[in-house]
């Protein structure tokens, strides 16, 4: 393909391609930079277009692919602009109180809970929470090791179904 050729035939798809690129980056200086941008590779390439296929397929492909390449290459990149002074404002703000109102609703609403359980699962789980150890819990409550498992899963199970239902209703 001759320079002539391959500038009449870019004229004629120019309005085609603008809406295009348009319609790939919803910008209109950005389609500009496309439309620039993949003539210039359709320009470089232009001796590996088969003569008598279609030319409008092969120039969209050429931009669909080159838009394709700098979205993936711009969500690689994060650009940040300003000097890392500018943001040290998010890391050191003296002007936020730590809030735990909801934490303590919580709490609460797991200690409610926890009450329904029952003493004789309450107990073990509240202990091995706590730190203690299967031994520790087994002698201060007088039960073989086996059972203090047993009642620390099942408390587990219990509470897992507590707060399941909380979310279903």
């Amino acid at each position: 393909m001759t320079n002539q050729e391959f500038t009449s035939e870019i004229a004629k798809l120019e309005n085609l391609l603008f809406s295009f690129a348009l319609r790939l980056t919803r910008s209109q200086q950005d389609a500009q930079d496309l439309m620039q941008e993949t003539a210039m590779r359709a320009y470089r390439h232009r001796e590996k277009f088969a003569m008598g296929t279609n030319f409008k397929s092969w120039v969209s492909t050429i931009m669909r692919n080159t838009y394709i390449n700098r979205y993936r290459k711009m969500k690689s990149r994060k650009h940040v602009n300003q000097p890392i002074e500018s943001f040290t404002f998010a890391l050191e703000s003296s002007s936020a109180i730590p809030n735990k109102g909801e934490h303590d609703m919580r709490m609460k609403e797991l200690k409610g809970m926890m009450d329904q359980v029952g003493d004789i699962y309450r107990i073990p789980f509240l202990m091995f929470y706590q730190g203690y150890e299967y031994k520790e819990i087994a002698a201060h409550l007088d039960i073989p090791i086996g059972t203090v498992k047993s009642r620390i899963f099942l408390a587990r199970q219990k509470m897992k179904f507590m707060i399941g239902d909380r979310y279903k209703n």
